[in-house]
């Protein structure tokens, strides 16, 4: 590796960021890439000249062509809606039992988009701004650009859909605030918004399905992506029901598979929520982009055991009008909230940001929780030797507001939040804790989501191309709606324009290849006979990411969770206990080929984060702050995107060592500065 300079200062006695290579040893560095397809010109005028120069497929032609999707999310539900209404012949697959149930039905607070119906001073340009800020200068511009765009689109799209947003006395559509803006951009549907607007994309998608441009599998999971001649061209499936395997052929394959928090074991996804369609992609060729940008959200329910699987978001929107606090004496912390005076609170977020107070961006807010707790001031029942809880207070709302008006913005979160703890919270502060909820990271796309893998583009959260390194809140939503509706059915034509592609059947090389890998893969779960079931690894990985590659990493603390998972990996190989038969419904087996992906993919994370030493957005190096503990970046060494290649033999379970790839991030609409919310 060649060596480094570095000029940016920090705080602590160790060496500068770029005095030396931490992740020397753990991967090759390959030759830098580009983002092709992006045009030149005015930022403004970038999507507009990028959808005309995009090649057409004439209607004829498109009832040619097929297109797999797998994933029935906003991303993937709302694809195949128009691309069905488009003409094309489109396969949708999902593991759940409906579309219904795709997991961006849990999302809660709302929706961006810079309609500026407040007159406050918003816009395409601020959202856009905001984005990047947020994302702490690690986006690419072109893409957060387009996405700011077509956001206004995306509401208009769903009202004719008749997603009931929220709405204002006079009819007109509500607006809330979110973290890390000053504007009200947020349409919601009161704490439901991702239920709604999935309704809206899956009614699209059905009235496709009736007239027969869509055809459904359900309860179907991709399992390997077939690769012929360079181009993305099917997937081996397996019945989850029948166990069968199956093989699926396209002339394009289109990933919206979601996001991989769930490596933690612990987060705010559902318990099936998995990366395999993306990591068995990876593995075919597909770059894995900045893997280690993990977002914590700052408002969920606290762990309170040892006995639990997942964790329950509490909508960001409720720090609108909640007040976060601890109290300002350790020894307060074990009173009930109600008795501790004004005085002898500490409102932290208010204290430390003035500016932006408790709607500060997530990765702060999520920072400063675990601070105040790390202190010793964290409030809540004790789980090991720490309290991890701080207040999420609507006492100064309800007196402002009357209890009626905050019912009518939160009730159905205020009363999930009742129901799990037994607490109410209109008269008791409710406790939240930081936890995994979103990823930045994915695999790497250019401007059309077409990644490294001719003919495989892919959209939403499975992606990386448009938050940086931390998501501002209610923009999940908004991603995936565009890449669905408005991105991808326009660049994908542009590859489909040289379809009809020739046909291949199931007796190609490159079919029979995939379709062996999967069984053999199955049959190699099946037969260890070890001791340790799937659950046991998937727990011990999940502490291993959550204590050295979660809300603070340290390059020691890194590499001893790499060795870990190395370790944990043979032990996975070779004391791995999976019960039942492939060829029947069988859970173990799932969460088997789930997991294995996922201990590689952590490998990959802890050496992603290694090799940024950096703070930026959720990406915490301990070796890299200020003075007052806030991130510090360092633009002139890390201001990339880092595309991981698959480095091992793809028939073993080496990851061998991955190949890194850097794409350098130009800002020529906005300038690179130290983020500050103060």
């Amino acid at each position: 590796m060649p060596d480094t300079t570095l000029t940016s200062d920090h705080s602590h006695d160790e060496p500068s960021a770029g005095a030396y290579d931490d992740a020397s040893g753990y991967y090759t560095l390959g030759e830098p890439i580009a983002d092709t397809k992006a045009p030149a010109g005015d930022i403004a005028d970038r999507w507009q000249t990028r959808k005309f120069e995009a090649r057409l497929v004439n209607p004829a032609n498109r009832r040619k062509l097929s297109i797999i999707i797998v994933g029935t999310g906003l991303a993937g539900g709302a694809a195949a809606a128009t691309l069905g209404e488009a003409g094309y012949n489109v396969k949708s697959f999902c593991y759940q039992d409906s579309p219904r149930r795709a997991h961006s039905i849990a999302a809660q607070g709302g929706i961006n988009a810079a309609k500026n119906y407040k007159e406050d001073g918003d816009s395409t340009h601020r959202l856009f701004y905001d984005t990047v800020k947020g994302g702490d200068y690690r986006s690419r511009e072109s893409n957060v650009y387009r996405l700011a765009e077509v956001s206004t689109n995306i509401i208009d799209q769903c009202v004719a859909q008749g997603v009931p947003f929220a709405r204002e006395y006079g009819g007109l559509l509500d607006n809330r605030s979110f973290g890390g803006v000053q504007v009200s951009r947020t349409f919601y549907a009161r704490g439901q918004t991702g239920q709604q607007l999935l309704i809206g994309a899956y009614q699209a998608m059905e009235r496709q399905v009736k007239l027969g441009t869509v055809t459904e599998y359900t309860r179907h999971e991709m399992l390997e992506v077939i690769v012929a001649d360079g181009q993305a061209r099917g997937i081996i499936a397996r019945d989850m029901v029948t166990g069968a395997i199956e093989t699926h052929l396209a002339d394009v394959v289109v990933l919206a598979s979601g996001g991989y928090g769930n490596v933690f074991y612990l987060s705010t996804n559902a318990m099936g929520s998995n990366v395999t369609a993306a990591w068995r992609a990876h593995r075919k060729g597909a770059y894995m982009a900045n893997p280690c940008y993990t977002q914590i959200h700052p408002t969920c329910i606290p762990v309170s055991g040892d006995h639990q699987s997942k964790l329950t978001l509490m909508s960001e929107s409720l720090r609108n009008d909640g007040r976060i606090w601890v109290p300002k004496k350790a020894e307060d912390c074990a009173k009930d909230p109600r008795d501790i005076p004004e005085e002898d609170r500490d409102y932290y977020l208010e204290r430390i940001y003035p500016s932006f107070g408790n709607l500060v961006p997530r990765d702060i807010a999520s920072r400063q929780a675990k601070n105040m707790c790390d202190e010793g001031r964290g409030v809540g029942p004790m789980v090991g030797d720490f309290r991890r809880g701080v207040y999420l207070d609507f006492k100064d709302a309800i007196a402002r507001l009357g209890k009626d008006a905050i019912e009518e913005k939160y009730d159905n979160l205020l009363d999930m939040y009742e129901r799990i703890t037994g607490e109410n919270p209109y008269e008791v502060p409710m406790r939240i804790y930081p936890a995994v909820h979103y990823v930045m990271g994915g695999l790497w796309v250019d401007y059309d989501l077409q990644s490294s893998i001719k003919g495989l583009f892919v959209t939403g959260e499975a992606n990386f191309s448009d938050h940086g390194a931390n998501r501002l809140g209610a923009s999940a939503l908004m991603q995936g709606l565009a890449d669905g509706y408005f991105v991808l059915p326009h660049t994908i034509r542009d590859y489909l324009s040289d379809g009809p592609f020739e046909e291949i059947g199931e007796d190609h090389p490159a079919v029979t290849e995939a379709r062996a890998d999967v069984e053999a893969r199955i049959e190699k779960f099946l037969s260890i006979n070890g001791s340790r079931s799937v659950d046991s690894f998937h727990r011990e990985l999940g502490h291993i990411m959550w204590e050295y590659c979660g809300m603070e990493r340290t390059a020691e603390g890194l590499r001893k969770a790499i060795d870990m998972i190395r370790e944990l990996k043979r032990e996975f190989w070779s004391d791995l206990k999976v019960l039942g038969t492939a060829d029947s419904l069988n859970q173990s087996l799932e969460k088997a080929g789930r997991v294995a992906d996922f201990i590689e993919l952590g490998e990959l994370m802890c050496i992603d984060a290694l090799n940024r030493r950096e703070s930026c957005g959720g990406h915490f190096r301990g070796e890299s702050q200020t003075e007052d503990g806030e991130a510090l970046r360092h633009d002139d060494e890390f201001a990339y995107v880092a595309a991981w290649e698959w480095g091992g033999d793809a028939a073993s379970n080496d990851m061998g060592t991955p190949i890194l790839h850097k794409e350098d991030l130009v800002y020529t609409a906005i300038e690179m500065k130290q983020r500050s919310y103060k």
